[in-house]
């Protein structure tokens, strides 16, 4: 297992996360493929959607802390809180701003049909319902697990 030895004995929490974002966003294309009945690579790109890749990396992260240095430890503390943060905005900050581009892109819709303003849509899929952050978190802890404790 060549791969997962890297200069530092944390290299497996970087594999860990970088893992854990590719997979959430991987599973978002093959959703997206299968919904929509074709392919864009794009989607790799994207924000929203499930699970969320922003909840896995972050909770992977703090996963990997607990794991190498004590689940009792500031260090963990201190990613456990940033996952948090970063939860609580990607399923509410970003998901209310998502909300509120869906209605200004209803607003803008009504005003370019009557020649008013020119017609520039607003990216309404910004955040995530609480369901899609649950995924990602435990599609982090799982990789993490999976990689970290080989």
């Amino acid at each position: 297992m060549f791969f997962f030895e890297g200069p530092f004995p944390e290299w497996k929490a970087f594999v860990a996360c970088a893992s854990s974002w590719f997979l959430a966003q991987s599973i978002k294309v093959l959703r997206n493929s299968i919904q929509r009945k074709r392919f864009n690579l794009r989607w790799l790109f994207d924000t929203g959607g499930m699970p969320s890749s922003h909840s896995a990396g972050v909770v992977s992260v703090a996963t990997a802390v607990g794991l190498y240095y004590g689940f009792s430890s500031i260090i963990f503390l201190i990613a456990l809180v940033f996952a948090i943060v970063t939860m609580f905005d990607a399923a509410g900050v970003r998901r209310a701003a998502g909300k509120q581009a869906r209605i200004l892109n209803k607003m803008t819709e009504e005003l370019f049909e009557k020649g008013l303003i020119k017609e520039e849509r607003l990216k309404e899929l910004l955040g995530h319902t609480p369901i899609e952050v649950f995924a990602g978190a435990f599609l982090g802890i799982l990789i993490t697990i999976l990689i970290c404790s080989s």
